[in-house]
Parts: C-alpha cells; structure tokens; sequence
C-alpha cells in the first residue's frame, strides 16, 4: 500500500477528528496532486461546518455533526480503497486516474472532487444520516440546506483561488466552457431529490441498488468530463 495514503481506521468520529484526517492527508500527498487539491478545498468546507457547529449555527447540532461525518466518510473510504489497490465507487474513478495529468488544471480537480461527493456522496450520507438517526430525509432539511448554502458560499472564492490570473484567462480558454458546464447549486438541488428517492425506494432494496449505481456511474461519466485535459493557456 502507498506509504503517502496510509489512514487511521475509518470509524464514527466527530467532525474535529474528520478534520485531522484530512490534515494528515494533505500533509501526505504532493500539492499538486489532484486529489490533494480537491482535499484542501474539502478541509476548508469542514473546517467551515466545525465553526458553525462551535458557535450554534445549527438548530440541531447532533444532525448536523452526523451529516458532516458519514458525509466525509464516503470520501475518506474512496481514498483508502485506492490505498488498499482496490476501485473506488465509479464518481471517484476519474479524479484518481487523471490526479497527475499534466495537462488537468487544479480548478478541474477541485470541480471533479465536488462532482463526486456532492453529486453520489451527499445523497448516500443524508440516507446514512436518517438510518443512524431514525428520521426521515424531511427532518434533515435545515441541516442539509445550511450546508449546501455553505458550500455555495465557498465556491466563489474557491474559484478565485484557482482560476488562472487574468493574464492568462481568455473568452476563448476551453476551462471557461468547462466552468460553464456545471454547478454546484444544481448539483446540490439534484442530491437532495436523490436522497429524497433513495429513501422512498427503502421497501424496494434491490430499486434502490439499481437507482445508487445508475446515479454513481452518471456522476462519474460527469467527472471524466470535467477532467478533459486542457492545453495550457497561449499554447497553440
């Protein structure tokens, strides 16, 4: 197993201790990495989630904390599969093959990773969230929302952070079609209507089995998209 992916036990942990593993995961990894860099944008959001969940942003704190962390989880066993020389789900598999592509930018990696955990992971962990909490997808609506505004809130300065300099980014750059191809609100809109399903289809397991790998193998196939690599920019 890879020395640099080595992780602690995946166990039920609170989101400070999610936070350390995601430390020692961008401490471990090149940054250059294209997993690394959607980590240290994932960091940041649950370094975000923690501080709200400190100063009582969330009306109901112990959902919020759960959602957080079987959220993470699913992210977090992507990354140890790859460790362990097994496939992760099909939503991840295109951000591990192309994470040293010379010719993917870091803002593709960044949208490929949130692809994958907000398209296929958020709608799996809101089903985790109720199962472990026995309630319904409806009484995590709040939690879910204050979330998703706050990985909204994140995305312009994400963006920032990793668009080329305005020297550099032109009308006629393909990133700015990629850009332009995805979003992050409807992506969050779309997880909220899965998870919805998911759980209406709980009497029909094997529905319910068929829905989850159609919605992960869509997700995926959005991913590769993403990751279509660009010549850099002034290269002809």
């Amino acid at each position: 197993m890879p020395r640099c992916e080595q992780l602690p036990p995946a166990v039920d942990t609170p989101v400070d201790t999610v936070i350390s593993r995601l430390r020692a995961l961008d401490a471990a990894l090149h940054p250059r990495d294209g997993v690394a860099v959607f980590n240290r944008v994932y960091l940041a959001v649950t370094e975000a989630v923690d501080r709200y969940v400190d100063t009582g942003r969330f009306a109901d704190a112990h959902a919020a904390i759960t959602l957080d962390v079987r959220f993470a989880q699913r992210y977090l066993a992507a990354v140890q599969a790859v460790a362990d020389e097994r496939r992760p789900p099909a939503c991840w598999r295109p951000l591990f093959q192309f994470r040293r592509h010379p010719g993917v930018r870091p803002l593709q990696f960044a949208l490929a990773g949130i692809n994958a955990h907000i398209g296929h992971d958020l709608a799996l962990a809101v089903v985790d969230t109720c199962r472990t909490l026995g309630c319904a997808p409806v009484d995590l609506e709040d939690e879910f929302d204050m979330v998703g505004d706050l990985l909204l809130s994140l995305e312009e300065r994400i963006r920032d952070d990793l668009m080329p300099g305005p020297d550099l980014f032109r009308i006629a750059d393909p990133l700015t079609h990629l850009l332009g191809s995805w979003s992050l609100e409807r992506a969050r809109d779309a997880a909220w209507t899965a998870a919805r399903a998911l759980w209406a289809l709980g009497e029909l397991p094997d529905v319910a089995d068929e829905f989850t790998e159609r919605l992960d193998t869509a997700v995926g196939f959005a991913g590769r998209m993403l990751l279509t690599p660009l010549a850099e920019p002034g290269c002809r």
